[in-house]
């Protein structure tokens, strides 16, 4: 078994860095790996001016697109297995990470899976104005990519509020702050929410597995 095995540093698990912009995403994101990929141990990383050096330079920009991959680097140098981007901001550095291990956007899973399960309509769930605009963009260009017939729509919420979901069969949602109100959501409405905590988990998991040396099948549990 290579050193990225099951021993990592730090004790028995799958050492997963979190790289977070907001102490919000951290708790959401750790659970999803605790219901998705329970052998992962999500390692922290928190770099709270992201998001508003990011505003204040008007979006994603070169230095700070290279302030990320030196998080990245920091996490890979430090043992992790694999990455989640919890901010999907910065998802496009996810894209062409050259980490040596998997390295993912935040929403990029779950926009997989809501595009990939047959629904005529999407609701996208986002606190505020910016996020739901930023989320239902991505997902129409993804859409529109995968030659997704999936009509998106969107609307802002109040945390744990219960939206008019219309004419939509499934909701996403936007933010991992989002997250904890995925089964109540699901419950109220009837209607499938797709969460990008849990979506990412089982894509890490999947892709730790296929790339980590020396594992066998039954390594990594599955648990959907």
């Amino acid at each position: 078994m290579s050193g990225r095995g099951l021993g990592g540093p730090g004790g028995p698990g799958v050492r997963i860095a979190l790289i977070s912009a907001t102490p919000a995403a951290i708790a959401p994101a750790a659970a999803g790996l605790a219901a998705a990929f329970p052998a992962a141990r999500p390692w922290n990383l928190l770099d709270d001016a992201l998001l508003s050096d990011a505003d204040a330079a008007g979006g994603l920009t070169p230095a700070l697109a290279d302030r990320m991959r030196r998080l990245i680097a920091y996490a890979v140098e430090g043992g992790a297995q694999g990455v989640l981007l919890t901010c999907s901001l910065y998802g496009p550095v996810a894209t062409d990470a050259d980490a040596g291990v998997p390295v993912l956007a935040a929403d990029a899973a779950v926009f997989a899976s809501a595009l990939g399960g047959g629904h005529r309509e999407v609701l996208v769930l986002a606190t505020f104005a910016a996020a739901l605009d930023d989320t239902v963009d991505r997902l129409r260009a993804s859409a529109r990519a995968a030659r997704s017939p999936t009509r998106i729509v969107g609307q802002v919420i109040a945390p744990g509020a219960v939206p008019d979901p219309g004419a939509a069969d499934a909701v996403l949602l936007a933010q991992y702050s989002l997250a904890p109100h995925a089964d109540a959501l699901a419950e109220a409405l009837g209607l499938p929410v797709h969460a990008g905590p849990h979506a990412a988990a089982r894509a890490l998991r999947t892709a730790v597995r296929n790339a980590t040396d020396g594992l066998t099948e039954g390594s990594i549990p599955c648990s959907e």
